[in-house]
């Protein structure tokens, strides 16, 4: 059985802005249902901890896997590094490591402001769009089209002994119950009974009873890592997203 519960999370409190994209205004309606499962881990087991084992940064630490994913599928991944999270951590969202106090997490609407504005130790998001997280069909296209998913979730205590994330009765092993907090992951994989995210080093099965219970956001990265692995990703209006990007004030 694993032990989670010595490990970190630093998702802050959801934030929405209503000028945000929604993913739904920009899929084709002609496009294909998604498969029964999409895969783009590549193979890869090293994902390593990126600092979520010692502070509150997995709002950093989403953004450095969805990069190894990208870069695993473009010619070799690429490993942003543990001062590179933390210079991140610090400069959108205010740690200090001379600080504990500052250890707070971040939120994921203004981390990927600033990441879209910033670039992570050179790694550019040229845009993001919100998925809707009561449609598993568009969470799906989602991780098709763009590689995977940036999501939070509201972690149950119980999942702090799980081999397999699960909604369970009653709160789960040693009769844990109510909330851990929240937690921001990276979604590169699906099948018909389950997402996977990488979390703490391990790609972490999640059954699609836990998504639907405990997901309470759904980001779509459009990342510069995955357009020079994919060109302009079919199945979505490009040019039109960037067009009402520019438009926003």
């Amino acid at each position: 059985m694993p032990d989670h519960s010595g490990m970190k999370l630093g998702r802050q409190a959801v934030k929405t802005d209503a000028r945000t994209l929604r993913l739904g205004n920009y899929l084709n309606p002609a496009l294909p249902p998604p498969p029964p499962a999409v895969d783009w881990t590549h193979g890869v087991t090293g994902w390593g901890m990126m600092l979520n084992d010692q502070v509150n940064s997995c709002t950093i630490s989403a953004i450095a896997h969805a990069v190894q994913v990208w870069t695993a599928n473009n010619g070799g991944i690429v490993t942003i590094s543990d001062s590179a999270i933390e210079k991140a951590y610090g400069t959108w969202a205010g740690y200090d490591p001379d600080r504990p106090d500052t250890d707070t997490g971040g939120i994921e609407l203004d981390i990927l402001k600033n990441w879209k504005r910033d670039s992570l130790d050179g790694h550019e998001l040229i845009a993001f769009a919100d998925a809707d997280i009561s449609n598993f069909i568009e969470l799906r296209q989602a991780i098709r089209v763009f590689g995977g998913i940036y999501i939070g979730l509201d972690l149950p205590l119980s999942c702090q002994f799980q081999e397999v994330w699960d909604v369970v009765p009653g709160g789960g092993p040693n009769a844990l119950k109510g909330s851990w907090g929240g937690h921001c992951v990276f979604v590169p994989k699906y099948d018909e009974g389950a997402f996977s995210c990488i979390s703490w080093a391990e790609l972490k099965p999640m059954t699609v009873a836990f998504v639907q219970a405990y997901c309470d956001e759904a980001h779509v990265l459009l990342g510069q890592d995955w357009l020079n692995a994919r060109g302009s990703p079919a199945g979505y209006n490009h040019d039109q997203l960037l067009a009402d990007l520019a438009a926003i004030r």
